[in-house]
């Protein structure tokens, strides 16, 4: 006999957590025309894991932004990965020295195990990038990509 069992997924958050984390999206969103999403995984894919961002950036129809200006927030809880990738419109602006400081001071939150407050302040930094170069338009703007956290396996 032969059964398929669904492996439940890892809850890294409670729900207040996963509360604060979408919160920070929300309010950051509120000020610009870009967009920020958060990908949660236990383990990573590949030894880069701003190669598995990309990846599921592409995958998650992210590059489809009218301004090119998404960015995704990648963390692989057990591999103790993580990286940031943003679209070409926002890159272009930022370039790779905010990217990499802004994974610093996630990694400093992480390394005392605040993993919900390390997201929610990369977002809120994310969020001040994309107002200051893609300031909120009340006449054009609309919410391109949903604002719930993804969680991969």
């Amino acid at each position: 006999m032969f059964s398929l069992f669904k492996k439940k997924a890892v809850d890294y958050f409670s729900a207040e957590q996963k509360e604060q984390i979408v919160e920070a999206i929300r309010a950051a969103e509120l000020k610009t025309s870009g967009e920020v999403r958060i990908y949660i995984e236990s383990h990573c894919t590949y030894i880069d894991p701003l190669r598995r961002a990309k990846e599921l950036f592409e995958s998650l129809n992210m590059h489809q932004t009218e301004a090119r200006n998404a960015v995704l927030v990648y963390v692989a809880m057990k591999d103790k990965q993580l990286a940031v990738f943003g679209d070409e419109g926002i890159h272009q602006k930022v370039g790779d020295a905010f990217w990499n400081t802004e994974v610093k001071k996630m990694l400093s939150h992480f390394n005392q195990q605040n993993y919900a407050t390390g997201i929610a302040n990369i977002i809120q930094e994310i969020g001040i990038a994309l107002q200051t170069h893609f300031p909120y338009n009340a006449l054009t703007d609309k919410n391109e990509l949903p604002d719930e956290i993804v969680f991969g396996k």
